[in-house]
């Protein structure tokens, strides 16, 4: 019989095993029809432009996400601050019609590759981005394998957040995220009736006085100078203080206690060298300072 009637009487003979194409053509025909279900909600219930923007300020006038709605770091002598993901999050969320979230697209030995995106299903604007991780924690200048999946896991979830917060910034409009930012700061101002600075030099004496941190070591710890402090620094700050006094952590696990010592030392030398008299000699040079003769008797 020749392999065309063969085929012909019996249709499965010839069929090559399709294994895990199988698996993987029902996989994405699913997913294709979420996205299809998405897209057609999306377009069915559009978001309403003034009600997202009152959603996201009424979220923002929560003290306890505008607390958390900004990061702040140095770069050289410049201080960089933006909206943190957990702020993103929320922005996204209130926003509407987003799809958004982070993929392990493959993990190979040592490193991981995932995606972070945000799509917005009405406008079709998309922000993507694919990145390696590698399978390492730093301690104290040493990288250390993670060989545990539940490390690998969270150091995968931590690197991702970076790439999707800005995914999200990307597909909502600027003016949103700094209206939002705007409500966060007028939140943490309203809890208190005294100016920013008064409160920031208040923090740096009961810092001082309670636990023997300087302001030195607490301008270390944030990496800039305590007078551009803004209300995220102080809200950390008081984390930070809230932490110590309730036991869950110690002084030097937030602050290096080195560096008050070695500023205190140089500061205590400037103050000894302008308190001593200075001394110059002059060699072979001729005494201005006329010496005191004893009193003769007289005859």
């Amino acid at each position: 019989m020749s392999n065309l009637a063969e085929q012909f009487n019996n249709p499965t003979a010839y069929q090559q095993p399709q294994g895990g194409g199988v698996l993987a053509q029902a996989s994405s025909s699913r997913e294709m029809e979420e996205v299809k279900g998405q897209i057609f909600m999306a377009k069915s219930y559009p978001r309403n432009y003034f009600e997202a923007e009152k959603r996201i300020q009424d979220a923002c006038k929560r003290p306890s996400l505008a607390g958390t709605s900004m990061y702040a770091y140095n770069r050289g002598a410049t201080k960089v601050e933006g909206a943190s993901i957990r702020l993103a999050e929320v922005l996204a969320q209130n926003w509407g019609n987003l799809s958004y979230g982070i993929q392990e697209l493959e993990q190979r030995e040592g490193e991981s590759v995932a995606k972070a995106f945000c799509w917005d299903l009405e406008t079709n604007v998309r922000q993507e981005k694919v990145f390696t991780v590698k399978h390492v924690r730093s301690a104290r200048g040493n990288l250390i394998p993670l060989k545990d999946p539940r490390d690998i896991y969270e150091r995968v979830a931590s690197d991702g957040a970076r790439r999707l917060r800005a995914c999200i910034l990307g597909v909502i409009p600027g003016d949103v995220v700094e209206m939002a930012i705007e409500q966060c700061r007028l939140t943490l101002s309203g809890q208190s009736d005294k100016p920013l600075k008064e409160r920031v030099s208040g923090a740096l004496a009961h810092f001082k006085e309670k636990y023997g941190v300087t302001q030195e070591m607490i301008e270390d710890r944030f990496g800039y100078s305590a007078s551009s402090f803004s209300e995220f620094d102080l809200v950390q700050l008081t984390n930070i203080r809230n932490s110590i006094k309730d036991g869950m952590s110690i002084v030097e696990d937030w602050f290096n206690k080195d560096i008050g010592k070695n500023q205190s030392s140089a500061l205590g030398e400037d103050f000894k060298a302008q308190t001593e008299p200075k001394t110059e000699v002059k060699p072979d040079a001729p005494n201005d300072i006329p010496i005191e003769q004893p009193e003769l008797p007289l005859e």
